[in-house]
Order: structure tokens, then C-alpha cells, then sequence
């Protein structure tokens, strides 16, 4: 006994020092950089920690699926990446980064009203005669889920093929629930980055938040609500949360369906990531595809719009190189609307930059949302922008889930990503950056008007407790 007492100082440094070692080894050998308050935390948790932080950073430690070392190629040049109708700051980064330039966008339509969004989706989804491709985050089990499940089943039946792709940590609960309609249908059915039985072990962190619904490549729906009652009509007895979503044909569902393809080849864990880029297959399905009159024109017949897909499968984080770069170029005005706000110390300086420069920043959050440390995490950034002059409205009576950014009338934002950093460098995310004057004029008039005669966050200094909770909580806050 006294041998096991005198050797467990011995085995807890050991442990502590083949931790840091494991860590030092994964993150340089695979080259994922990170940023010094995640590195921070990771390293603190395996040296105090070493027991639990080990098998932890095993497990949630890795950050990219993407070939370590591979060359980043640039997005092949877009024949609409005109400066007169995108600026050229955004289309430059983003084709650097091997995002698919700026397409016309067809038919955009917004829904703020959870019924009408149901019901755009299930238009799409009805009007599907060849191919309809959904992914979701959540496919909750009650009558919503339920009866989208049951239009998925009726299009596979018609013939249609039908692919369901849903993440293996956010429908946990619902996996198999509606199996029942699904799979005697023919719908074909994959769980993102399952939990067991995945050969690309460590990568369990690694979840897939975009939502996309896309019929025969040409029709697309996506934004921020998942396939679950709260986000369209309510659970029993609550009010809906405030959300998000549009509908768009053309080219800008053709750059979905390209991202949606990618998820679907990595959905099951496979050992090597694709060796195709993002802009490559957007690429390869344009050269399959028989161009519409309006998308052969010299210059846009419609207004233009592009995916910014964010995540593990990308070498850089675009949307968070988008965030910093629009807020720098920032003249007059920084629309957010978002449920959590959480963000790294680059991002919220340049938020902070920008308010003390004299730009309207308005930030738009719920007062409460279903997600408290979240909450608690977001406390000591929201007393530093109303202190460096920024608006931060609380909205108090529902939850808000809405995911948008508004930058002058150059361009908006409008997708799955929140403002923390779990979607801008974990999650597999995707948001829309909209170039024209009309959707970034509907955006921004959205923000403002459900922000108008909201109370303002209050920047009194907390309690001593809470203030110390919030220092905890946010120095893990890369993992909310």
C-alpha cells in the first residue's frame, strides 16, 4: 500500500507530461492551429486534469478532417465577380480560400414566420422529381418531424432518390424514430460522424449544424431552423423560436447540392478526407448542368449570392476570415442577430474597434436562451462592447435562433452559424453571404425592427461569484 501511495505523484506527472507530449505531437503533426485561449484551456485541463484530460482531447481534440499539409488552390474565377455588384474584399478572400465565387440568385424569398417556412419546405420538397437531398442537425420525433419524414417517404416512393443526412449527436434521441416510414420507402439514410463503429477516430466533436434542402439541384432551402416543432410551429403550450430561413433557385442550390455532396462522402467517418475541394465539385456539377438564359448573361440578370461554407473540411475558417475582414471595412453599420454570443478575442476587438470608430454595432440576442452556459459565457463580451459603444437588445419573450449578420449595404449573412466559437471553428456550418441590395435591405430592416423598443444589456459590473463563473465558463467557451 505504501509502494501505490508513494508511485501516484509519480504516475500523475507522467500521465500530465505524456499529455502535453500527445497534444504537442497531434496538433503540430497535423498542423491545426489554435487559437491561444482554446490551446490554453486544452493544456490546463490535461495538466491539472490528467486523467480525464487526456482520453478528452483524444476523443473532442481534433479540429480538421482535411489532409494536413495539402496546398490550399484557389476558387476558379467567377463570371459574375463583378466589384459594381460584390465587393471585390469578400469575393477575393473567400476565392482564396477555395470558396465557389458569387452566382445570380434566383428567387430568393425569406421566412420569418415558422408556418410559412414549413410550408416553403414542404413545397420544396414536393416539387422534387429526380433527386432531393436533406441535411438537418435535428429531425425531431414529433407531428412536425413527423410528417416531413412522411413527404420524404411519399417522394422516394414516387421515384424521387431521397437522401437524409442527420448529425449522430443532435438527433441522438431521434435517430430511428421515424425509421418506420423511411427505410421501406427506399429513403436513403446516413448519421453524420456516428458515435460508434467510426474509423476516423477523435474526430467525435466534429458536428455537422448546416441545414440544407435541396430539390434536383436547382431548388434549395436552408437557414437556421432544424426539422423539430420549436423551430416552425411550437412545442405544446410555447410559442415558436425566432428564426430564420429562405427559399432560392439556380445556381446558388447548385452550390448546396455541392456541399451537400461533400457531407455526404465524409458522413460516415471514412479514414481519408475526399481529395476534392468545395469549389472543384461546384465545378464538376456546372460542367453536368445546362445553363439557364439569365446565368450565360455578361452581367447578372439577378442579384448575386454565395454559399460560405465553415468547418473541418475547409483548411481556414472562412466565415470567421469573412466576419473580421466585413467588420474592418465596416463604414456604417454592423447588424448581428444571433443566440449565442461567444466570440474570440480577434473577432470581438474588431467589434469593438468598429463601435469606437464610430460604426453602429447592434448585436440582437435572446435575454435567455436554452443554453445557460452559453449565457453565462457571454456576459464579460457584452459588457465590453456597450462599453466601447455598441447596442446589444435583448429580446425577452421567446427564444431567439435567428443566425445574421448585416455589413453596411455591401452584404448579409443568413445560415447556420451562431457567433461562439463551436460554429465558427468546430462545426460544419454554412451561410449565405447575399450581395443584393434587396436581400441585404430585408435583412437588415429584420434585425432592426424586431430589435426597436427592446431594453438594452445593462453594463452594470456582476457580483463577485458570477464574475468568476463567467471567467470559468469562458475559458472553455471554444467548446460551446
Amino acid at each position: 500500500m505504501d509502494f501505490w501511495r508513494s508511485i501516484i505523484p509519480f504516475l500523475d506527472t507522467a500521465l500530465a507530461a505524456l499529455g502535453l507530449l500527445t497534444y504537442v505531437i497531434i496538433t503540430r503533426a497535423r498542423q491545426q492551429r489554435r487559437r491561444p485561449s482554446a490551446a490554453l484551456a486544452w493544456v490546463l485541463v490535461i495538466v491539472v486534469l490528467p486523467y480525464l484530460g487526456l482520453p478528452a482531447f483524444l476523443i473532442f481534440g481534433s479540429r480538421k478532417v482535411v489532409r494536413p499539409g495539402a496546398p490550399v488552390h484557389p476558387a476558379p474565377p467567377s463570371r459574375w465577380d463583378d466589384p459594381a455588384h460584390a465587393p471585390a474584399w469578400a469575393t477575393r478572400l473567400l476565392a482564396a480560400l477555395n470558396v465557389a465565387g458569387p452566382v445570380p440568385a434566383q428567387a430568393v424569398a425569406f421566412q420569418a414566420d415558422g408556418a410559412q417556412s414549413l410550408e416553403a419546405l414542404c413545397a420544396l420538397i414536393d416539387s422534387a422529381r429526380h433527386t432531393l437531398d436533406i441535411c438537418t442537425y435535428i429531425l425531431g420525433r414529433g407531428a412536425v418531424g413527423r410528417a416531413i419524414a412522411q413527404k420524404l417517404a411519399e417522394r422516394a416512393r414516387a421515384g424521387v432518390r431521397v437522401r437524409l443526412l442527420i448529425d449522430a449527436i443532435g438527433s441522438l434521441r431521434t435517430l430511428r424514430a421515424h425509421n418506420d416510414l423511411l427505410l421501406p420507402a427506399g429513403v436513403r439514410r446516413r448519421v453524420f460522424m456516428p458515435l460508434l463503429l467510426n474509423p476516423r477516430r477523435g474526430h467525435t466533436n466534429l458536428r455537422n449544424h448546416r441545414k440544407l434542402a435541396i430539390a434536383d439541384g436547382a431548388r434549395v432551402w436552408s437557414g437556421g431552423r432544424n426539422l423539430s416543432a420549436e423551430y416552425f410551429t411550437g412545442k405544446p403550450g410555447e410559442p415558436p423560436w425566432l428564426d430564420l430561413s429562405f427559399t432560392a433557385q439556380g445556381l446558388l442550390a447548385l452550390q448546396a447540392q455541392a456541399i451537400f455532396e461533400g457531407d455526404w462522402r465524409i458522413a460516415p467517418g471514412l479514414r481519408r478526407a475526399p481529395r476534392t475541394g468545395y469549389a472543384q465539385w461546384v465545378e464538376r456539377l456546372l460542367a453536368q448542368r445546362k445553363a439557364l438564359p439569365d446565368e450565360t448573361a455578361g452581367a447578372p440578370a439577378q442579384p448575386l449570392a454565395q454559399w460560405v461554407p465553415n468547418g473541418p473540411d475547409f483548411h481556414a475558417d472562412n466565415l470567421h476570415a469573412l466576419l473580421v475582414s466585413a467588420i474592418v471595412h465596416a463604414e456604417r453599420r454592423v447588424l448581428m442577430a444571433t443566440p449565442y454570443f461567444v466570440p474570440d478575442e480577434t473577432l470581438l476587438s474588431t467589434l469593438l474597434l468598429a463601435a469606437r470608430r464610430g460604426v453602429r454595432v447592434l448585436l440582437l440576442i435572446p435575454k435567455r436562451s436554452n443554453h445557460i452556459l452559453a449565457d453565462f459565457a457571454r456576459g464579460r463580451a457584452l459588457r465590453e462592447l456597450v462599453a466601447a459603444g455598441g447596442q446589444v437588445r435583448l429580446l425577452p419573450s421567446s427564444m431567439l435562433h435567428t443566425k445574421a449578420v448585416v455589413v453596411d449595404d455591401a452584404l448579409a449573412l443568413c445560415g447556420s452559424a451562431n457567433l461562439d466559437g463551436r460554429s465558427l471553428f468546430i462545426n460544419f456550418e454554412a451561410m449565405t453571404a447575399f450581395y443584393g441590395p434587396e436581400q441585404i435591405g430585408w435583412l437588415a430592416g429584420w434585425i432592426t425592427s424586431t430589435a426597436h423598443g427592446l431594453p438594452d444589456e445593462r453594463t452594470d459590473r456582476p457580483a463577485w461569484w458570477r464574475d468568476l463563473l463567467e471567467g470559468v465558463v469562458g475559458a472553455m467557451a471554444f467548446q460551446l
